[in-house]
């Protein structure tokens, strides 16, 4: 039977050493992060996902505000709420909860968001610094899952990976943190061939394709680390995108869904934007 990566006691242990890092630097400096958040339109899981941010930036010390637009905001209404937070020295991150209605061009409010304050890794220099291995504002999800796998004292080296997606949000920039971490990786994806041969190979599998029990828990490696990015609507449950019912008695460690990745995702983002902080106060 697999054991747990229980992104609750994770996350749990960051937010508690970066409350008392902020807690200790205000009260040397007078000083803490703040943090915009972009919310266009009335999406009910993103509504809720930005409310825990806001709990949990209240939680560790930082300070956070949203900015919201109606769903029928244009692409230069966002853009101007970008470029607000950008020249607000108050605000040390900015993230624009994804996803933007349909007429919100995507790529033009990325590009106006300045890359110090680019908390969610996503502009095309963070994305950029990434693919060249150089130290940077990484995406939070990815980041997550390597803090999962550090805790717990996981092996990355030479291990075989296989990523199962390629969004510039996690399954991209996971393959290139997990490669900078010296893994052999593969991708694949919705349309790879003998997805069931390659899963069985793999020592780490990160399942990120958003498709609920795509993975069958029989395909995978005995003792594998089985990492569940997938949080799919199944019925009236939430499920992952791997069968956990029968991966956990395959698989050495393992993600529940929810109660991991999700919580990490949040962990890394108060992390995130306490390094933006840091970069652009010169905080050593």
């Amino acid at each position: 039977m697999s054991q747990i990566l229980d992104g609750k006691v994770v996350g749990a242990a960051v937010r508690a050493e970066l409350t008392e890092t902020i807690a200790t630097h205000y009260s040397r400096w007078g000083t803490v992060p703040g943090l915009a958040v972009i919310l266009v339109g009335e999406d009910a899981a993103s509504a809720i996902y930005v409310a825990s941010k806001e709990k949990s930036c209240r939680e560790v010390g930082i300070r956070s505000h949203t900015v919201r637009l109606p769903q029928t905001a244009s692409t230069a209404d966002v853009v101007a709420a970008v470029n607000q937070a950008n020249q607000d020295p108050r605000v040390h991150g900015i993230l624009v909860q994804m996803p933007l209605p349909p007429q919100v061009n995507e790529t033009q409010v990325l590009a106006a968001l300045d890359p110090e304050k680019d908390v969610d890794g996503l502009t095309t220099y963070s994305q950029g610094i990434l693919a060249q291995g150089m130290p940077g504002l990484y995406p939070c999800t990815p980041q997550g899952v390597l803090r999962l796998l550090d805790y717990y004292a996981l092996p990355i080296r030479g291990r075989r990976a296989l990523v199962l997606g390629r969004s510039a949000l996690v399954g991209r920039p996971l393959g290139l943190l997990l490669l900078g971490r010296d893994a052999t990786v593969t991708w694949g994806h919705s349309h790879t061939k003998n997805l069931p041969e390659l899963v069985s190979e793999a020592e780490i599998l990160v399942a990120a394709i958003g498709r609920p029990h795509l993975i069958q828990g029989d395909w995978i490696r005995p003792d594998a680390v089985v990492v569940d990015v997938g949080i799919n609507r199944h019925g009236k449950k939430v499920v992952g995108d791997v069968d956990f019912q029968v991966a956990q008695t395959r698989a050495s460690w393992i993600t529940p869904v929810p109660g991991g990745v999700g919580l990490m995702t949040v962990a890394m983002l108060l992390e995130n934007t306490w390094q933006a902080f840091r970069n652009q106060t010169g905080l050593r």
